[in-house]
């Protein structure tokens, strides 16, 4: 028994067994605990839509793309941390291993600080430039304060939550994710509906979740003293650690900057539509996140398992991941979609009763259709890619399919679209430029992948001696 539970909680070693199992257990965990962590936003919205109203709901959508900008670095910081964990794991240079974890909690500390402190400095500003709704702007505002006053609780979860992940192992995060949400469902229930405390209840609810989190995994990572002891002498920031964690982490958070860099851009274009449109919008999109939990999962896994074995200098075994991951991936893609067709209305009725905006929001999956089967294409090969070691071609892909393709073909589309009834454009404008977008990204990360230049990035010993002799 005792061996089994170890197995299922401990690190997982990829570079042995079936691929197909391999990825299979550590998915499954992934999967739930990706549909997990999107209650956490949903569950903000569904209750705020439900006891507040559609203007709360709005404010929501408003401060969403705003606040996930201000994630980007933990995202560039965990994502190089977890490819390095996992090329070192894989390898078994667990000296390494250990700088590597040391330094990124160092790191993600001093990077919590400052974007705490910046965001709070700049929060007025920004809500100003991106031209919040009049009727929104005020609950922005105090959503957006909470949540960027504790952003280290985001941060040091998604980071720590890696460096797990990195090592293969997926169940314990799961577990602190299902905890924290059922959690966060009874306080959203009390701080909104019982205190009556209205949207800053929501984020209430939401950084008290997320803060347990980051305490939970952080103290996991701490005890995990079978690999590696943390010292004061790894927690000191190194040079060449941290020029590794920015080589294989910043292009990811450069790409994730731009993009929502530019759904930004693209919501000035829908706050000119309304706070209705906003409204829509916003609970289309929680409605929509779990459309793409595939592609977010199994990017993940493809990374990690990836990771581990170039680390190994077991590119054999790469390859037949690979096509694992995208099998699965996009099989329930095909799954995800039919639940949004059959029930797509009924979701975004959890959120409002306004039939206008429940109409006007199934319109909005209708048309994203497309997208969540092109994305297990982008997401699973550019999750092998990044795994690797080699970020910057992905980033390159996303930041011109972001900013030549996705924002020109938004505003052109809405200029073209222009009717009596929606004067500003037809609400679908930035969901079609979206599609657009993503099938560019489809088509040019398959190219790059073939080109086969991902597999001379390792960064172990055994990596670079497999890319010579490959």
């Amino acid at each position: 028994m005792s061996g089994r539970f170890k197995a299922l909680f401990g690190a997982q070693d990829m570079t042995v067994g079936s691929p197909l199992k391999c990825l299979l257990r550590f998915s499954f965990p992934l999967l739930i605990g990706n549909v997990a962590q999107l209650l956490y936003s949903t569950v903000d919205s569904i209750v705020v839509g439900r006891y507040v109203g559609d203007r709360a709901l709005s404010a929501i959508g408003v401060a969403s793309p705003t606040l996930n900008l201000f994630l980007v670095l933990f995202i560039a910081i965990g994502s190089g941390v977890m490819v390095m964990v996992s090329h070192y794991f894989g390898a078994g240079e667990y000296d390494r291993l250990e700088l590597s974890i040391g330094n990124s909690i160092t790191m993600i500390a001093i990077v919590s600080v400052v974007l705490t402190v910046f965001g709070l400095l700049g929060l007025d500003w920004i809500l100003t430039v991106t031209k919040a709704p009049p009727e929104s702007y005020d609950m922005a505002r105090t959503y957006l304060f909470i949540c960027l006053a504790a952003l280290a609780g985001n941060g040091f979860y998604n980071i720590m939550a890696g460096i797990l992940r990195g090592m293969g192992e997926s169940m314990f995060p799961l577990l602190v994710l299902l905890g924290t949400t059922i959690l966060n469902i009874v306080l959203d229930i009390w701080f909104v509906s019982g205190l009556q405390l209205g949207i800053a209840g929501a984020a209430l609810a939401t950084i008290i979740g997320q803060t347990l989190s980051a305490v939970a995994c952080l103290t996991k990572v701490l005890l995990s003293r079978r690999y590696f002891h943390l010292t004061i002498r790894s927690l000191l920031v190194r040079k060449d650690v941290l020029k590794t964690v920015c080589r294989l982490g910043l292009p990811n958070g450069v790409a994730q900057a731009i993009m929502w860099l530019s759904t930004i851009v693209v919501q000035r274009l829908n706050n000119t539509m309304g706070y209705m449109v906003t409204a829509a919008i916003t609970a289309m999109l929680r409605v929509d996140s779990f459309a793409m939990i595939p592609g977010t999962t199994f990017n993940m896994s493809a990374s990690t398992f990836t990771g581990q074995n170039v680390g190994a200098g077991r590119l054999d075994r790469v390859k037949k991941g690979t096509y694992t991951v995208f099998f699965m991936s996009f099989t329930l893609s095909v799954v995800m979609v039919i639940l949004m067709v059959l029930f797509g209305k009924w979701m975004i009725g959890l959120f409002t009763t306004t039939r206008e905006l429940i109409d006007m929001g199934y319109r909005m999956i209708i048309a994203m259709i497309p997208t969540y089967l092109l994305v297990s294409v982008g997401q699973s090969f550019g999750g092998v890619i990044r795994g690797a070691g080699d970020s910057m071609g992905v980033m390159w892909i996303s930041l011109i399919a972001q900013t030549v393709v996705r924002i020109p073909a938004a505003y052109l589309i809405a200029y073209l679209t222009r009717s009596e009834k929606y004067p500003a454009g037809d609400p679908r404008s930035c969901f079609w430029a979206l599609v657009l977008a993503v099938f560019c990204i489809a088509v040019a990360t398959l190219i790059y992948y073939r080109a086969g230049r991902w597999k001379t990035k390792g960064i172990t010993s055994k990596a670079k001696a497999a890319a010579e002799n490959a």
